[in-house]
């Protein structure tokens, strides 16, 4: 078992308790989301306004987002960004945050929870897809290009750590998209096939996948999806490595808990990592040239190399920012950290 808890450890399914099975227990949570989801871990900013709003995706999944916009923008038709991330988050945390502060900056904003979290739809719940989530910010695209207040000819994209890749992916597919900024860019397909800094073995994997075989059999059986039974501790014994500490840090303390965030309050299911094994999510990464793409990533932090080998990757234009003595999760919330000014200018460059 000890290669599959290295590639839950690697999936970043960083959580706080297994969720029950029950089908009770399931209903039960989803009437009091509506209930939870007024929770954000911000304020809301007085200079703009915030909307829940609802939208399908290409597969019939309704997502729900908060769409946030200046008060004071105008008659012209605004330039507009959808934002996502990070994984296993919901809106009401980093991403609603990113949107609320870009939406102070003069732009419309939507943040959205992916297919299958937090308020959106899709069952059975608490797991993600390279292709469906890449697919819920070509959703969100459409959302925003039917409002009458916003260009549809000057949208971006923002991705939040493993929606960091989503968001490159779909920009690629996604010709739309006029530029996409990432910050703690994480790419969730190589991080699951082959763990940390690539450390996954040939053997290793080939364990890994017939472990989860075993498991989808159980799943069948039992006719409900296992959780994973790998979260993040409810409590630090001392020993942990620094960036478990600085999650726990973020999605278990009132900074940024959340009920409807699967890392702060749930799991993922046991075999969510076979989607992600098999599809190299930025394979078409050059594809996004001639559109331009910022990379945001922290100093110190442990997901730094999936920003920098993208940059080497990608084609013109294109910029990496890497922050002084950050670590990944400041980019999540530290307002005084994120390049907000570096985000403003280079959207309003390139959505123009």
């Amino acid at each position: 078992m000890r290669t599959l808890s290295i590639l839950v450890l690697a999936t970043l399914m960083i959580v706080g308790q297994a969720y029950s099975q029950n089908q009770k227990n399931k209903n039960s949570n989803k009437m009091n989301k509506t209930e939870q989801a007024e929770h954000y871990t911000f304020q809301l900013s007085d200079k703009v306004s915030r909307e829940k709003v609802t939208f399908k995706n290409r597969y019939g999944i309704m997502l729900t987002g908060d769409l946030y916009v200046p008060k004071k923008h105008g008659n012209e038709p605004l330039a507009a960004l959808a934002i996502s991330g990070p994984f296993g988050a919901v809106k009401e945390q980093s991403s609603g945050l990113y949107a609320q502060t870009m939406a102070e900056r003069g732009f419309a904003t939507l943040a959205f929870d992916p297919s299958y979290t937090g308020e959106s739809g899709g069952e059975p719940r608490n797991v993600a897809s390279p292709d469906i989530n890449t697919e819920d910010f070509s959703a969100a695209v459409d959302y925003l290009g039917l409002q009458q207040f916003v260009d549809r000819n000057r949208i971006g994209i923002i991705g939040i750590c493993g929606f960091g890749g989503m968001a490159l992916n779909a920009t690629a597919i996604d010709k739309r998209v006029k530029a996409v900024a990432t910050t703690s860019m994480y790419d969730m397909t190589r991080v699951m096939s082959k763990g940390y800094n690539d450390m996954v073995t040939l053997e290793q994997r080939s364990q890994m996948l017939e472990q989860l075989g075993q498991q989808r059999w159980e799943d069948a059986e039992k006719g409900t999806p296992a959780p994973s039974s790998r979260n993040l501790p409810k409590k630090l014994e001392g020993n942990e490595p620094q960036f478990i500490v600085d999650y726990f840090n973020y999605y278990h303390t009132p900074r940024g808990f959340h009920a409807n965030s699967i890392n702060s309050n749930g799991s993922w299911t046991a075999t969510n990592p076979l989607s992600f094994m098999n599809m190299p999510l930025l394979t078409y990464i050059k594809e996004i040239s001639p559109r331009p793409m910022l990379l945001i990533a922290g100093e110190k932090a442990h997901s730094r190399y999936f920003s920098e080998d993208i940059y080497k990757m990608a084609a013109e234009p294109k910029e990496l920012m890497i922050i002084p003595n950050a670590v990944h999760v400041d980019l999540y919330d530290k307002v005084d950290i994120i390049p907000f000014d570096k985000l403003e200018i280079f959207f309003k460059e390139h959505l123009k």
